[in-house]
């Protein structure tokens, strides 16, 4: 059976606004001075300005969340459609079984006149060839009924997945919605701030408050993952390489590397995610720790201008795992000692294949990132390996929020794999 396999589009939410995973605060839109003609927005006018974006952002929340909402119910199997489906592959059976009967039918009647006997009566023959007609044409009409009820099984799994699909993409709307009304509302309550501190500072000195600026998108810091192979028996252990490579033209004083990783059955409707265990090994320690989803790994410190360094993981997918579908996800942000941070503008992704314990896949090859292309940064030489895991605790961090929010974004149910049934396949 060939399968069409789409990663749900909500996922595209988490992998493509950077801007809400590096930081909660973008920077303030305009940067230039107020012409001197331009009159300035009274300290009234920016509050109610202020409480118009934050009731803006509000709403978008409240229809972010129920978009979430309409995607997981369509991840059950007792929604309408999950249920038309279940009742189109039982009639499938049923007519597939009917199918199976008449066809016993026609070769038992075949039978029947073959062994009748030379002395056999005229009336005896034309019976036995009547038994044989009506059975054969049973066995066209059969064929018929299950032809349709194969045709139905597409349909009602098409229609289920053009509904997961049409979900997804309503998310992903509402996701962008809850990111521009977040941005207004920063940009309003800036605004408003500095109004507030102007206004203080007419009447007496004071120092200016230091202001945090939202964390840069940086593409040359790149993460690429290898030695996972397209398809991973279950009951298997494979042993992978994260390398994080620094593109630029400055020293990074730590790079904080992030892995996440989701499993689903072939259905896509039930995750494994406790069947399946991503571990990376620190550089300090022989004990490997698993990679939970929600922490950076230690951070490399420091990594200059075209280095690299290599992270040591390895996926372990339990025996009892069925036959699935998988996905890992890699990124990498940075911080330096002056206070700038940035990161991977997306997150890589990996898929693949489940196979069930005791199986031997055909597809051998490595799985590919979502950016076939992706080359490592090395600069103008390749260069020694110069960044150097560090066991600083800082894997947890609230200056730099990408491993919680991608948490938020994909595992509270934004991965979907969904499966596409062709023609004729409803087993």
């Amino acid at each position: 059976m060939k399968i069409r396999r789409i990663l749900a589009t909500a996922v595209a939410a988490a992998v493509t606004t950077p801007v809400l995973l590096l930081s909660v605060t973008p920077a303030f839109a305009d940067d230039k001075p107020t012409a001197q003609t331009q009159e300035k927005p009274s300290l009234a006018e920016l509050e109610k300005a202020a409480a118009a974006a934050k009731a803006a952002y509000d709403d978008a929340v409240a229809a972010e969340s129920a978009a979430y909402a309409a995607l997981e119910a369509l991840a059950s199997d007792t929604t309408p459609l999950a249920l038309a489906a279940a009742a189109a592959e039982a009639e499938a059976a049923a007519a597939a079984t009917a199918k199976t009967d008449a066809d016993q039918a026609v070769t038992d009647a075949q039978a029947v006149l073959d062994a009748l006997p030379e002395d056999a009566t005229e009336e005896q023959r034309i019976a036995a060839e009547a038994t044989l007609t009506g059975a054969e044409a049973a066995a066209v009409a059969a064929g018929e009924a299950e032809a349709a009820a194969d045709a139905k099984v597409v349909e009602a799994y098409d229609a289920l997945d053009d509904a997961r699909v049409a979900a997804a993409r309503k998310l992903v709307q509402a996701q962008k919605a809850t990111e521009a009304a977040l941005a207004d509302k920063n940009a309003a309550d800036e605004a408003l701030e500095k109004a507030k501190e102007e206004a203080a500072e007419e009447g007496e000195d004071g120092e200016e408050g230091e202001g945090d600026e939202g964390c840069a998108l940086e593409p040359k810091l790149t993460t690429v993952l290898t030695g996972l192979p397209s398809t991973v028996v279950a009951g298997t252990k494979v042993d992978l390489n994260l390398r994080v490579t620094n593109g630029t033209d400055e020293t990074m004083d730590e790079v904080l590397p992030f892995a996440y990783i989701h499993a689903s059955d072939r259905s896509g409707l039930n995750d494994i995610d406790d069947l399946v265990h991503l571990q990376w090994l620190p550089a300090s320690s022989s004990k490997w720790k698993t990679v939970d989803n929600e922490r950076f790994m230690d951070a490399t410190s420091p990594l200059k201008a075209g280095a690299h360094a290599d992270v040591k993981m390895r996926l372990t997918i339990d025996a009892s795992a069925p036959a699935g579908d998988g996905v890992t996800f890699v990124a990498g942000n940075y911080r330096n000692d002056n206070g700038t941070c940035g990161g991977s503008p997306d997150l890589e992704e990996y898929e693949f294949l489940i196979a069930a314990a005791g199986s031997k896949p055909t597809k051998t090859d490595d799985a590919k990132g979502s950016t076939p292309d992706l080359k490592p940064q090395s600069g103008t030489s390749a260069g020694p390996v110069t960044g150097t895991l560090a066991a600083t605790g800082s894997s947890s961090t609230s200056q730099l929020a990408l491993a919680s929010g991608a948490a938020l974004a994909i595992g509270a149910g934004a991965v979907f794999v969904v499966r596409r049934r062709e023609t004729g396949s409803h087993a």
